[in-house]
């Protein structure tokens, strides 16, 4: 009801304004645009937002028209009557005779559906505008180089909470709706604006120089709070000092959201974030959200504060996003855990270019590897060449002197030259326009930790006979490293088990959680006088772990099926529920377990795989329901559903499962029957590929 009544409670309100927008970059030889004022709602019955706009802007140069990003707006009324207001697919149109110097106010009532960008899951909305266009749902100018000022309102049911770029300056109830208002002090560019709304509650902290930090979670989260947001002061003190640069905005807000596109966003002010980070005490040893949180409030600075101008210049976001990340695991998890996380990395961009992929930094249509690992390395690699303290400061200038403005490669080097005597020009080949990774320099680099040689000590040993190195294995696992311990266990893998049998138990003996775990994921045939041991994962603090040993057990140890069923049978696991749809799928096809319950567990392991869910479990959950060929007209339905889903990996392991069911013929004829009981959408999809 309360949608239906937005057009009446929107005219009422107006007088409070949202969105107050300084267009700077985009047409900025002919115009200025001064603000930009908009109240906001959405009706999630049609998937649409509706609002009024209003924009003041100055003439630079007579002009006859100006426009602003619009994608397939729907003007309603117009309040302005000394131009004309106009649209196209694209654009919104102000024409008329501008005189250079004056003035002019454009006021307008307008609606949009958008097809990407604001999103609609059940009862929680939230936008992504990075790479999609927040011209999708708000006037404004897609151009990065358009750096902008935003004041939001937005009207929300009385049970949801709003949350958006900014302070909240007011919050008002009328009625059915409330109002929220939000203010930024600062410009930014389009695609950083961002609202959620939700079912959410909040936990507030306050970083050591004043800056508020709201961590938001939905009420069935409530006990993932600590270890999902675990270290998240530490992470914020360590990143404001460690860049040497004040937090640069009123407040920092970090939200999750289902369904979400990516790992994380880095609005202005408002990290969104994709739930299947919110983890408990166990998801937390495999899976936490450390790395995205101190990657994505690294952007504050470093995208956010300064916008790279051009695509040529991204790795000044992500690479410096990226590798302030790492500084920051740094001083969570320790030095090893920086040059191992360093390692890996150059394995990769090393593996790359070793098969003629290798890319420029400064290549604009270069892969995330690049941008994000390569340019993390490229920074790491000048401060070992600079000196910690010339590197900070010239970061620090570089922030200081472009902040709130676009950026350059030149221009950060400019700040590094500034303050060094070193010629850097070598270190700008190799690192920046060099498409070949530096794979020796990085290896010289990594030979600096201690912990990084004893790791090489013990992985050159992989193509030793076992004979030979038996000992060096056994010491590596008694009191092991995480990394260096795993790496012995793997290299057991095809030994015969008569002669690692003792090493095994040197490594189930040493409590260290991921060499046991690599113990899980790797042995996969479990003799008896290890059977007591391996039984012993079961209660490991690791849900990799837990899942991969269940499984296991299960496999080798029939007669113990029910036990093992029994044992983990309460445990969901990660946020896609990974334990319990395991749990389900043994206890269907487990012969006596439970009976009278099976019908049940069908039910709900079916169930997963609907729309009511986010798409993390639904994946899993349709690959049960094939593996089991559990198929039937609900679960087509879904899987049709999952066909047009927003997120694109998951829509395309929709679509081949859906396309491998079409080569029986059974389920040929029972998915042309659905085009009446899938959306539109879907139905769409069915007919286009029925008639191939």
């Amino acid at each position: 009801m309360w949608q239906r009544r937005f057009s009446t409670i929107l005219f009422l309100l107006f007088f409070v304004f949202v969105a107050t927008i300084k267009l700077q970059a985009q047409q900025t030889d002919v115009v200025n645009f001064l603000k930009i004022e908009a109240s906001l709602g959405t009706v999630a019955i049609e998937k649409k937002i509706e609002g009024r706009f209003l924009t003041t802007f100055k003439i630079l140069k007579e002009t006859d028209s100006i426009f602003m990003d619009a994608i397939n707006i729907q003007i309603n009324d117009i309040e302005t009557e000394n131009f004309k207001i106009t649209s196209d697919e694209k654009k919104v149109w102000f024409v008329g005779d501008f005189i250079a110097g004056e003035t002019y106010k454009a006021d307008f009532y307008y609606e949009m559906k958008p097809k990407q960008t604001l999103y609609f899951f059940g009862d929680e909305i939230w936008t992504q505008g990075q790479g999609k266009y927040t011209s999708h749902w708000l006037p404004s100018m897609d151009d990065v180089n358009d750096k902008i000022e935003f004041d939001l309102q937005f009207l929300a049911p009385v049970d949801k909470v709003v949350i958006a770029n900014g302070k909240l300056i007011d919050f008002t109830n009328l009625h059915e709706v409330n109002t929220w208002r939000f203010n930024m002090k600062n410009p930014m560019s389009s695609y950083l604006v961002a609202f959620a709304i939700g079912d959410f509650k909040k936990k507030d902290l306050v970083s050591n120089s004043g800056i508020p930090i709201e961590l938001y979670y939905k009420p069935k989260d409530s006990l993932k709070v600590e270890p999902t947001y675990r270290y998240s002061k530490q992470i914020f003190d360590f990143l404001e000092t460690e860049i040497g640069v004040p937090y640069p905005w009123q407040n920092y807000k970090q939200v999750p959201v289902r369904d979400f596109l990516y790992a994380g966003m880095e609005n202005t002010t408002a990290t969104f974030f994709s739930e299947a980070f919110m983890v408990d005490s166990t998801g937390f040893n495999d899976r936490n959200y450390i790395n995205v949180n101190a990657h994505e409030l690294a952007h504050q600075w470093f995208g956010n504060l300064v916008t790279a101008s051009a695509n040529e210049h991204h790795w000044l976001q992500e690479g410096f996003a990226t590798y302030y990340a790492l500084l920051a695991e740094r001083d969570v998890f320790g030095d090893d855990y920086y040059y191992w996380q360093l390692y890996q990395t150059a394995e990769q961009l090393k593996a790359m270019s070793d098969e003629g992929k290798g890319e420029s930094l400064l290549n604009p249509k270069a892969s995330s590897l690049t941008f994000y690992q390569k340019g993390a390395w490229a920074l790491h690699i000048l401060k070992e060449l600079l000196g910690e303290d010339t590197f900070n400061l010239a970061v620090a200038n570089y922030l200081l002197k472009y902040q709130f403005y676009n950026v350059t490669t030149e221009d950060f080097l400019d700040e590094v030259r500034a303050v060094t005597f070193v010629d850097i020009t070598q270190w700008e080949e190799d690192w920046l326009y060099q498409s070949a990774f530096k794979a020796e320099d990085a290896y010289q680099s990594l030979l600096k930790s201690s912990f990084i040689n004893q790791y090489f000590e013990i992985s050159a040993l992989r193509a030793t006979p076992f004979s030979a190195k038996k000992n060096q294995l056994k010491n590596a696992l008694t009191f092991p490293n995480d990394f260096i311990g795993q790496e012995a266990v793997y290299q057991l893998i095809d030994e015969p088990l008569s002669e690692t049998l003792p090493l095994y138990k040197n490594a189930f003996e040493s409590n260290n959680l991921y060499v046991r775990q690599a113990i899980s994921l790797s042995l996969q045939t479990i003799p008896k006088v290890l059977q007591t041991d391996y039984e012993s994962l079961l209660k490991d603090e690791s849900y990799v772990t837990m899942e991969s040993a269940l499984y296991q057990l299960w496999t080798h140890f029939p007669e113990k099926r029910t036990d093992y069923l029994n044992q983990t049978k309460g445990i969901e696991g990660f946020q896609n529920k990974n334990i319990r749809q395991l749990w389900l799928a043994l206890a269907l096809i487990t012969d006596g377990y439970e009976n009278l319950k099976k019908e049940n567990y069908l039910n709900e392991l079916k169930r997963y795989t609907s729309t009511t869910y986010s798409f993390e479990i639904r994946e899993k959950a349709f690959n049960y329901v094939n593996e089991l060929q559990l198929w039937d007209l609900e679960t087509l339905k879904n899987l049709a559903e999952a066909c047009v889903h927003p997120t694109w990996r998951f829509a395309k392991s929709s679509k081949a499962l859906l396309n491998n069911l079409l080569q029986d013929k059974k389920y040929h004829e029972q998915l042309k029957v659905l085009g009446r009981q899938v959306s539109s959408k879907a139905a769409n999809y069915l007919n286009s590929i029925l008639k191939e």
